[in-house]
């Protein structure tokens, strides 16, 4: 889409103001500080890139309000609070417009009789299974291939996008959104060795997920055994994660790539985990917890703080354990020079 603005109307359209720069210039369209090029806007999200500020070929930037240290000349510069944020509104503008959905059920969807919505305010796509006795709110779209079980409860305005499965009676919220290969309401992970062989535990809970909840792609969220498995209004899921059984998590939390919770864990509100972070069962973590990457968990974080290493420690505590090893070899040669001067000594008699 060919687009362009001027500078004083991109200030308005970001909330921000033009801190530098001629109004009437206009920008044509956004990119990254390293490849932007004339007559393009960018966007300095963190000092780290002040470098790549100064580099920058763009004709403007949306900066934190009065910043001007570093910025070329011929920059122009747009105050605003959150420039990460406000550059959404970027992208909007300059970028494809969504797809417009004229809502209904598409002919080579299968939907069971019993299912219940409206029609003409519910989009269901191409080979999507809709089943016995579900509901869906209306402004809900389920993309093609998506696979909804018998039972389930959708909200209002969720998405459900390409081969997404939600099964039997999962409770969904209101403007959930479920990516592409996630799997919610799966068995949970339950044996028992019985005479050598492992035995299966029937799981007869549910997942329970609430409002304003976004789950990645491949991520996978296990049915309780009894009860459910519960995910708090507003977690944001990345893809590939995994949530055993009758885990709950609170409100807006945050869980990054290929973290894994074993069942019965409880956290708190507001609770971040890096990547790789790997939880044992049945612990019990704390509000405003953050875990760093490959964080090890496996005992109670009540108290709020950030923790890293494994197994996770305080934060500065936890990054000396993780430098200790590099020391390793230094060691090691110290104490081969004090057994050689040892050795020495003890050969001299001294």
């Amino acid at each position: 889409m060919d687009a362009s603005i001027t500078l004083q109307d991109l200030a308005a359209l970001v909330g921000g103001t033009l801190i530098k720069g001629e109004g009437g210039e206009r920008i044509n369209g956004l990119n990254s500080l390293q490849e932007a090029a004339a007559g393009e806007v960018t966007f300095l999200g963190n000092t780290r890139y002040l470098k790549a500020l100064q580099d920058t070929k763009a004709s403007a930037a949306l900066v934190p309000p009065g910043f001007s240290e570093g910025a070329p000349d011929g920059l122009a510069l747009i105050g605003v609070e959150n420039p990460t944020l406000a550059f959404s509104s970027v992208i909007k503008f300059f970028g494809p417009k969504s797809r417009e959905l004229n809502m209904g059920v598409h002919p080579a969807a299968v939907v069971a009789a019993s299912a219940v919505f409206d029609r003409a305010k519910v989009f269901i796509g191409p080979c999507a299974v809709i089943g016995e006795g579900t509901v869906i709110g209306e402004g809900t779209v389920v993309h093609a291939g998506a696979f909804v079980g018998a039972d389930v409860r959708i909200g209002t305005d969720c998405v459900l996008h390409a081969n997404s499965i939600v099964k039997d009676y999962s409770v969904i919220g209101r403007r959930v959104v479920i990516h592409s290969g996630a799997a919610i309401g799966t068995d949970g992970f339950g044996y028992e060795l019985i005479k050598g062989r492992h035995q299966k535990i029937e799981q007869v809970g549910i997942v329970q997920i609430d409002d304003d909840v976004e789950i990645g792609s491949c991520t996978t969220i296990d049915r309780a055994r009894f009860g459910k498995t519960w995910i708090g209004e507003g977690t944001k899921i990345d893809n590939l994660v995994q949530v055993g059984h009758n885990v709950v998590i609170g409100k807006h939390c945050i869980l990054c790539a290929q973290t894994g919770i074993s069942g019965s864990t409880k956290l708190g509100d507001y609770v971040v985990m890096g990547g790789q972070v790997g939880v044992a069962g049945h612990l019990k973590i704390g509000s405003q917890v953050t875990f760093l990457a490959k964080s090890g968990v496996a005992k109670d974080y009540p108290d709020p703080g950030a923790y890293t290493g494994y197994p996770a420690k305080p934060l500065m505590e936890g990054r000396r354990m993780l430098a200790a090893p590099a020391k390793i070899p230094e060691l090691l040669e110290r104490v081969r020079e004090l057994e050689k001067k040892v050795g020495e000594l003890t050969k001299s008699g001294n």
